[in-house]
């Protein structure tokens, strides 16, 4: 069985849609609002390395650029935001319509709870601090059955 990251169009997949749902958020008046701050010039190629790994792909993100620590303090310390993280879930599901996965496809629909797990739980897990956020973190791992634990 080929794994959610192969499914997606590997690498190359996953960043059309981290560039796709980059510019769906940015677009977005709320949660564009998570990058008033600015962003790194290569956030989708980061963004899409880190889907990847989750997704079963190769371990890029964690070897080149952090582990799920530092991806997490990024989202932390920013207080809750229920709202922003309905929105850029939309977002993303508008993302997964513009590099044309439709409602049917199964493959849609893993990607959706997946970035709907990881938007509601580890990255808004640490509201109060960056700081509380433990070292050490490894990036979850999605597969077509959900969390693998």
């Amino acid at each position: 069985m080929r794994s959610v990251y192969e499914a997606a169009g590997g690498t190359e997949g996953l960043l059309r849609l981290a560039e796709a749902w980059h510019h769906r958020v940015m677009a977005d008046e709320i949660v564009s609002h998570a990058f008033s701050g600015g962003f790194h010039p290569q956030h989708s190629e980061r963004l899409a390395a880190y889907w990847a790994e989750a997704l079963g792909g190769p371990a890029v993100y964690s070897d080149a650029y952090g582990d799920e620590t530092s991806v997490v303090r990024l989202h932390s310390g920013h207080g809750t935001h229920e709202e922003m993280d309905r929105l850029a879930i939309a977002c993303f599901d508008q993302a997964l319509e513009d590099v044309g996965l439709n409602a049917a496809e199964p493959l849609r629909q893993v990607l959706h709870d997946y970035f709907a797990w990881a938007t509601t739980t580890t990255m808004s897990r640490y509201h109060e601090s960056a700081d509380d956020v433990p070292q050490g973190l490894s990036i979850p791992r999605w597969s077509w059955d959900g969390l693998r634990r």
